[in-house]
C-alpha cells in the first residue's frame, strides 16, 4: 500500500539534502517530484493543484528550526498537508442515543460491499456493540447466502426473507427484528450494480426513507484511484452519504482514493479494508495514514492490533520467562501464530518505522523463514520445545527433527543455536542491557543486525545516531539466514 508513492516522495526529499535552508529556487525541484508522485498515485488533479500550492506557501514561509534540516522541515510540511487533505481527524461511526443505530451500506458490485458489511459487524462486536445484519440484495446470485455464511463465521445473526420479497420491505422488517432483539446496531446490506443507474438510486432512496439510517456508508474500491472520489461525490449528491469505506487497501493500489475522497466529495473515509480476512478492517486515521505514506510507520495501529491478540496476563508471564531465559520454542510458536493473526508479515512490519524499505522479495523471504522454523519446531517433541538445550547437546535429536521436517541437519542445528543466542540476548535486554543483536526469527535480510545478510540497508545502529566504533565486531548470524 502506497509503496510507489512513498518511493517517489523520498526522491523529493533528496532534492533538499545538503541545502542550508529552503529557498524559492531549491524547492521547485522538490515540488515537481511531489507533483509527479501524486499524479502517479492517481490523485485528483484539482487536489494536486491545491496541495502543491499549500505546500509551496508553507515551505517558503517556514523558518527552519535549528534541530531540523531543510528536507526534514519539508517532510513535516508535506505530512501536515496530507493530514489536512485526508480530513485531519478520525470520523467515528455514529451511535444513536436510543438503540439500535442503523447503518445503510451502499456501493457498486465488485467493491467488496457484502464482505465489508460483515467486517463492520465484527468490528462492532469487538467494541461490545452487538449487531444484526440485514440481507436486501435480492438481485446478485448468492449474495444473501454469502452474507449468511459470513454471519455464521463471525457469530453475528443475519435477517433475510429470500429473493422474492421487495428489498424495502426486507429492510423494514429487519429493523423491526433488530429492535425486538435489542441489538446495538442494525447493518443493512443493499444491492450493488455494475454502474450507477436511476433504478438503483431510487431503491436506495426508498430504503433510506424507510429505515432513517444514522449512517449511510459507501463502499468503494481503492484500486479505482481518483474515480473512488468521484463515485463518492455522485452518491452523496444523489442519496446523501455520511462517509466511505475504502476497500482493498492492501493491494497494489496507488492511493489516489484515500487522498482525494474528502476533498472531492466532502465526506470522510471512516474505515479501510486492509486484507481478505474478516478481521481486516481498520478505522481510518488521517494522521496515521500520512505517516505510512511517508514511510514513518504506524506504531499506534500496531499496538492496537497487538492488544487484540495478546493477553496481558500472558504478556506478564512471558516477561518473566524472558528475564529468566526460559523463553522456549513453544512460546516462539505461539507468538508466531499470534503475529499471523495480526495480518501478513509485510503488513505488520511496515507499521514499524523504517521498515518500509524492505522489498517484496525480502518480505517473502521472511515469510518463508518463519514457515521453515515452524516446520522444524513441529517436528520436535514437547520436551524438546520446552528445553532447547536438549537439542543443543544431542546430534541424534537434531537429526530426527531434520528428517521429520524435511530439512537438513545443518538447518536444524542453526535454528537451535540462533534460538539460544536470541534467548540470551532477550534476557540481557530485559535486564536493561543492550547486547549486540543476533538475527531475529524470520526477519527478512536480518535488518536489525547492523546491515545483516542481504538487506541492502544499514541496521538501526548504523543510522543517524553517531559514528560506528572502529573495533571490528564478529557478526552473529541469525534466523534470517537459515
Amino acid at each position: 500500500m502506497f509503496d510507489a508513492l512513498s518511493e517517489r516522495l523520498e526522491s523529493a526529499w533528496k532534492k533538499l539534502r545538503g541545502q542550508d535552508k529552503i529557498t524559492d529556487a531549491n524547492i521547485q525541484d522538490a515540488l515537481r517530484e511531489v507533483r509527479r508522485a501524486l499524479l502517479e498515485a492517481d490523485v485528483s488533479l484539482s487536489v494536486i493543484k491545491d496541495f502543491i500550492e499549500e505546500v509551496r506557501i508553507k515551505a517558503q514561509g517556514a523558518e527552519v528550526l535549528a534541530s531540523l534540516r531543510p528536507e526534514q522541515q519539508f517532510i513535516k510540511i508535506v505530512h501536515e498537508e496530507l493530514v489536512r487533505v485526508m480530513g485531519e481527524t478520525q470520523a467515528p461511526l455514529a451511535e444513536a442515543n436510543t438503540a439500535p443505530t442503523v447503518v445503510l451500506m451502499a456501493g457498486l458490485q465488485g467493491t467488496g460491499k457484502t464482505t465489508a458489511t460483515a467486517k463492520l459487524a465484527l468490528y462492532l462486536r469487538k467494541q461490545n456493540r452487538p449487531a444484526l445484519l440485514v440481507a436486501t440484495d435480492v438481485y446478485r446470485p448468492a449474495a444473501i447466502d454469502q452474507l449468511v455464511t459470513l454471519g455464521k463465521q463471525i457469530d453475528v445473526p443475519v435477517f433475510q426473507l429470500g429473493t422474492n420479497v421487495n428489498p424495502v420491505e426486507i429492510a423494514r422488517q429487519g429493523l423491526e427484528q433488530g429492535r425486538a432483539q435489542k441489538v446495538d446496531t442494525v447493518i443493512i446490506d443493499t444491492a450493488g450494480r455494475l454502474q450507477i443507474d436511476p433504478e438503483m438510486m431510487a431503491e436506495l432512496a426508498q430504503i433510506k426513507e424507510t429505515v432513517q439510517p444514522h449512517e449511510t456508508l459507501l463502499v468503494v474500491d481503492a484500486m479505482t484511484g481518483q474515480e473512488a472520489a468521484n463515485l463518492t461525490r455522485v452518491f452523496h449528491e444523489e442519496i446523501g452519504i455520511t462517509g466511505a469505506i475504502l476497500t482493498k487497501m492492501d493491494g497494489d493500489t496507488r492511493g489516489g482514493g484515500a487522498l482525494s475522497i474528502r476533498q472531492i466529495s466532502g465526506q470522510p473515509i471512516k474505515f479501510i479494508g486492509v486484507g481478505e480476512k474478516v478481521e481486516a478492517l481498520e478505522p481510518f486515521h488521517p494522521e496515521r495514514m500520512a505517516s505510512r505514506i511517508l514511510g514513518m510507520g504506524d506504531v499506534l495501529t500496531l499496538v492496537e492490533k497487538a492488544q487484540e491478540e495478546f493477553d496481558i496476563a500472558d504478556a506478564e508471564k512471558m516477561q518473566q520467562k524472558i528475564l529468566e531465559a526460559q523463553f522456549d520454542f513453544t512460546d516462539f510458536l505461539k507468538h508466531t501464530r499470534m503475529l499471523k493473526n495480526m495480518g501478513s508479515l509485510g503488513g505488520v512490519l511496515k507499521l514499524i518505522p523504517g521498515m518500509n524499505k524492505l522489498s517484496a522479495d525480502q518480505l517473502q523471504h521472511g515469510e518463508t523463514q518463519l514457515k521453515r522454523a515452524e516446520s522444524m519446531i513441529n517436528s520436535m517433541t514437547q520436551e524438546e520445545r520446552r528445553h532447547p538445550e536438549l537439542l543443543s547437546s544431542s546430534p541424534s535429536r537434531r537429526r530426527r527433527v531434520a528428517q521429520g521436517s524435511g530439512y537438513d541437519l545443518g538447518a536444524v542445528s542453526k535454528l537451535v543455536s540462533d534460538f539460544q543466542a536470541m534467548r540470551s540476548m532477550m534476557q540481557q535486554m530485559g535486564r536493561g542491557q543492550m547486547p549486540g543483536m543476533p538475527g531475529m526469527p524470520g526477519m527478512p535480510g536480518n535488518p536489525f543486525a547492523g546491515g545483516g545478510s542481504g538487506s541492502g540497508q544499514p541496521g538501526w545502529r548504523g543510522q543517524a545516531g553517531g559514528a560506528r566504533k572502529k573495533k571490528k565486531v564478529k557478526k552473529k548470524k541469525g534466523f534470517g539466514e537459515l
